[in-house]
């Protein structure tokens, strides 16, 4: 119980933390497209957005991951292993490593789109149009069977602990795989993020709290059909609106 304890107290902690710590990134910093800001270089640009991601991650997914990792903690607490507080931070970590790959490939496909619009003009023209269908298809995606077996496998990755697996190494690679599992499952949520600027507040809350219905709720496929349907929606309205 102790343990329990501690381990919930150190989870309010890190919440609050990367809370506050991304509201004031988000106030001082106007837009995170992914370009370098004047003096600055691509690899600190690039490290500033990986930055800010994987805080941005930690505040927007332990609500959802805090009941996972419990459940893993009972798993493991069954095998009688002593070291949950290590074997915990190192699921953690790897799920935001994991987390951490899946921002660096979206900063690489954000800075490619921006240097093609500076570049050829004609081509910001139609990013509002292909931001539209993006979504379109991200919504439709949440609408589709494969949505609810991959908020199942969330579960999954973490809901057994057998004693082979019960170590530092098996503990890092459950964590990337429920990082992996997790960021396929949440692609039309940060799509949705991504293409907002990533900087909006006001869709960082409502991203985690969908995120977080969807993992807790006794009826995930009722929950990804409706923010499926809000994002097509937000779509469709990228799509006819002029200009």
């Amino acid at each position: 119980m102790a343990s329990q304890r501690a381990f919930f107290g150190v989870s309010a902690l890190l919440f609050a933390a990367s809370a506050a710590a991304t509201i004031v990134w988000c106030a001082s910093t106007p837009a995170m497209g992914g370009m370098p800001m004047p003096g600055q270089t691509w690899s600190g640009a690039g490290a500033a957005f990986l930055g800010m991601w994987v805080v941005m991650m930690a505040a927007m997914m332990l609500p959802s991951l805090v009941p996972m990792l419990s459940r893993y903690r009972q798993a493991v607490g069954v095998t009688g292993e002593k070291r949950l507080g290590a074997l915990t931070a190192l699921v953690g970590a790897g799920y935001l490593f994991a987390w951490a790959v899946y921002g660096a490939g979206a900063y690489a496909l954000g800075t490619g789109v921006k240097t093609l619009e500076l570049r050829l003009p004609g081509v910001a023209s139609i990013v509002p149009m292909a931001a539209g269908v993006v979504l379109l298809l991200a919504g439709s995606l949440q609408l589709t069977g494969w949505k609810v077996r991959q908020v199942a496998r969330c579960w999954e990755a973490l809901a057994c602990a057998d004693s082979a697996r019960v170590n530092a190494r098996g503990a890092w690679h459950q964590g990337l795989r429920l990082g992996a599992h997790c960021s396929l499952c949440c692609s039309a949520y940060m799509i949705l993020l991504l293409l907002s600027g990533m900087m909006n507040l006001g869709v960082m809350a409502l991203v985690a709290a969908a995120i977080t219905i969807e993992r807790v709720s006794p009826a995930p496929r009722r929950v990804a059909r409706a923010a499926g349907v809000v994002i097509i929606l937000t779509g469709a309205v990228l799509l006819t609106s002029p200009g």
